[in-house]
């Protein structure tokens, strides 16, 4: 699919696989989640644009590239969102933090937003969206949308695992956010969970099944 990258590392897979697996105790899956948000947080920075500056070494002064451009921000999607992130926030520990607090409606599974907030100036920067689980997408769509009512212009947005019917309605209705996931699954059931997927990951995460 146009815009979607979907990271085969052997090191993503093999750590979704163990988080995928539903005897995982909930520290367990905490860890593997933010190790597997640091290992996709390199593959969707993979191009962010460098300048030389100088510096000086225990040996000679040198040009020597780094980051260009303010800060990125990171957006993750409350609850899963945020253990998620954390391991993002390990790789860029300087970068701000978005914080959207969205649920889905357990009967109408329309997202429902009870908290949001976010730097002033998301115009000028690089806004990730963080949300584990990609299923119907009407929480992520919500979410990109409220991030573009406050500015956003470039928006990318990194998921764990998806649904084939969450990832067209992304990019149908959002074309220029581009997406980077580690799994597209079968489908979704009858209760719009991802088949095979991994469950509920806020209640896997914070042992709230």
């Amino acid at each position: 699919m146009e815009g979607v990258t979907i990271v085969d590392h052997p090191l993503v897979q093999h750590k979704l696989t163990l988080l995928r697996d539903k005897e995982r105790s909930t520290k367990s899956f905490r860890e593997l989640l933010g190790e597997i948000g640091m290992l996709l947080c390199y593959e969707v920075t993979r191009d962010l644009p460098l300048e030389m500056t100088e510096i000086e070494t225990p040996i000679a002064r040198m040009k020597s590239p780094v980051l260009a451009g303010k800060k990125l921000v990171f957006a993750p999607i409350l609850r899963a969102g945020l253990t998620f992130v954390e391991g993002m926030l390990d790789l860029v520990p300087a970068a701000r933090v978005a914080h959207i607090g969205m649920y889905r409606d357990p009967e109408t599974h329309s997202a429902v937003e009870y908290f949001f907030k976010a730097p002033s100036d998301l115009e000028e920067r690089l806004v990730i969206v963080v949300a584990p689980i990609l299923a119907t997408a009407n929480t992520v769509v919500a979410a990109i949308d409220r991030l573009k009512e406050r500015g956003a212009r470039e928006i990318r947005l990194v998921c764990m695992v998806s649904a084939p019917e969450g990832m067209e309605r992304v990019r149908g209705i959002h074309p220029d956010v581009r997406v980077w996931t580690a799994a597209i699954d079968d489908g979704l059931n009858d209760e719009a969970f991802i088949v095979p997927g991994l469950g509920d990951a806020g209640d896997r995460a914070y042992g709230t099944r």
